[in-house]
């Protein structure tokens, strides 16, 4: 008897898991449909010679696009995208992520005008990339833009700027448009996770008086290091694979060009489509290992640590 009344919840484990994935099949079915046929479409596409101009006089040539003669590790161009993607996701995260972090404890604190501040930091985002992004083009222009005209008047510039043109501050200028319009997104992230932390733990820091920076290093930060790590994540994510940003901004500027721009320039402007799918199907790749990566990290336990 004690056997068989073990084994029932194990039954009913396994019955709850079979309805379970049940009720996930046609999510399934439509996930694969949706985004798997075009990616494996993608693979078949990137191991072909195929060209906008004739796809059907295309033909197989195995792992040429990628390690051939001219293959795609072996492009200077592509390695260069590859340095700009990682310079531009690890700077403008690392600053997105302080940046939101201080506006987020400001935002935490009790006032009168919390509501219409949250508001406030919210338009940025609320701006699609595309119009922030020209928006800025224009006010970052050598000639016509505002931000010359009062560095100019200001005494802090003795000739113009071409901010987006200038190989070594046009990288430098689409990672500050994007920390002007991502902060939001890590602050509002941040400051969910502020709001769990209990207000016990503050009183009693009060209570025996602990030093405001001792109770921010040893209380809130890591009460709220989870909820930083997924926003880090997601943001990093959406770093990675930036496109739209860089495109309006510098276009096909060597100095700026994303993985994403790169693909963008062999598929369209190249017309070379089984190379451009090769580079597809590696930015997926290494987005899909830091994916990969960073969940296992952030599913790790601090008992599994060293």
């Amino acid at each position: 008897m004690a056997g068989t009344d073990s084994q029932r919840p194990r039954g009913l484990a396994a019955l709850r898991v079979r309805r379970a994935m049940w009720m996930l099949a046609p999510l399934l079915a439509l996930l694969a449909a949706v985004a798997g046929w075009p990616l494996l479409r993608t693979i078949w596409i990137s191991l072909t010679d195929m060209q906008l101009s004739d796809p059907a006089a295309a033909r197989f040539v195995g792992l040429d696009n990628y390690v051939g003669r001219y293959g795609l590790l072996l492009d200077p161009g592509w390695w260069g995208a590859v340095f700009n993607t990682l310079a531009f996701a690890a700077v403008s995260v690392s600053l997105e992520t302080l940046l939101g972090l201080g506006v987020a404890l400001l935002l935490n604190h009790p006032s009168r005008l919390r509501t219409a501040l949250r508001a406030c930091v919210l338009v940025p985002w609320a701006i699609p990339t595309v119009v922030s992004a020209k928006m800025w083009g224009w006010m970052l222009h050598d000639q016509f833009g505002v931000v010359n005209h009062y560095l100019l008047a200001l005494g802090l510039l003795h000739q113009p700027v071409a901010w987006t043109a200038d190989p070594v501050l046009s990288l430098l200028s689409v990672v500050a448009v994007d920390v002007w319009k991502t902060t939001a997104f890590m602050a509002l992230l941040i400051l969910a996770a502020l709001q769990t932390v209990p207000g016990d733990c503050y009183e009693a820091a009060a209570v025996d008086g602990v030093p405001a920076w001792a109770v921010f290093r040893r209380i809130t930060l890591p009460l709220i290091a989870p909820g930083i790590a997924v926003a880090v994540v997601f943001r990093l994510l959406d770093a990675l694979r930036v496109f739209d940003l860089i495109y309006v901004m510098t276009a096909n500027s060597r100095s700026t060009r994303s993985m994403s721009v790169f693909v963008r320039e062999q598929l369209i402007d190249f017309q070379q489509v089984g190379y451009g799918s090769a580079a597809a199907t590696v930015l997926f790749l290494t987005i899909a290992l830091c994916t990969l990566a960073m969940m296992r990290a952030l599913q790790a336990s601090p008992q599994d640590r060293p």
